[in-house]
């Protein structure tokens, strides 16, 4: 397995890794893993089956068993953008899931998820299944220093808090769900901290990680900065 390469692209949340990570899978040919997907998948599927965030043991027998398939579908012609032609379809338990595994909602139970270290654990290995010929970019919060610690190339995608609010306020408006810009930054900034403080796996860049600050960056030149890594380290 280790002979697979492995491209880990971690950050907080808004700071592009979804849009990057597709874009990088799609170029390289490799498969795509959205880890951060299978937190919120927890944390909607928890919900949606009543079970009580209070029981960590509950939870993380539900994430080890978590019923989920990743596709990657080609997009309506009348949707192709200039730079995507296919989007990431997630499936829980038999159905495709929506814009609600998005909400803001979901994505702060996802960080108190995530902060359990059961659930981490029984999750650790259905993530590194992903790591399948001819390689994988792996997006996520840990990728490239709790998941996939020998990966040869690693970013971290960075950028202000202010600008992941804009970006998640605009990406909630586009989809038709409603925001407020105000309480998007305050979420932003709490998950932020709650992130980079627990104790299993806090949010860090991996020491051989590069960093790339996407505040000011279009799409295309953080995908040429990605690729431009890859190109060293591969």
């Amino acid at each position: 397995m280790q002979d697979i390469p492995v491209l880990t692209i971690d950050g907080p949340s808004g700071s592009g890794k979804g849009t990057i990570v597709q874009l990088v899978s799609q170029k390289l040919g490799w498969h795509l893993l959205d880890s951060g997907a299978l937190y919120r998948l927890v944390a909607f599927g928890s919900q949606k089956n009543n079970l009580s965030l209070e029981n960590e043991t509950t939870i993380a027998d539900y994430a080890a068993n978590l019923d989920v398939e990743f596709k990657l579908v080609d997009l309506d012609s009348d949707n192709i953008h200039a730079q995507n032609t296919q989007e990431l379809q997630i499936i829980l338990e038999g159905q495709v899931v929506g814009p609600e595994l998005r909400t803001e909602t979901t994505g702060n139970i996802a960080s108190k998820v995530a902060a359990m270290p059961k659930v981490r654990e029984a999750l650790l290995q259905r993530q590194r299944d992903f790591r399948q010929k001819p390689g994988l970019v792996a997006d996520g919060r840990d990728m490239g220093t709790t998941i996939f610690p020998d990966a040869k190339a690693k970013i971290f995608l960075t950028a202000s808090a202010e600008e992941r609010a804009q970006r998640r306020y605009k990406q909630l408006k586009d989809k038709g769900i409603s925001g407020n810009l105000a309480a998007l930054l305050r979420d932003i900034n709490e998950r932020d901290e709650r992130d980079s403080q627990r104790s299993a796996s806090p949010l860090k860049p991996a020491e051989d990680a590069v960093i790339i600050d996407t505040s000011d960056l279009t799409i295309d030149q953080v995908v040429e900065q990605v690729l431009a890594v890859c190109e060293k380290r591969f």
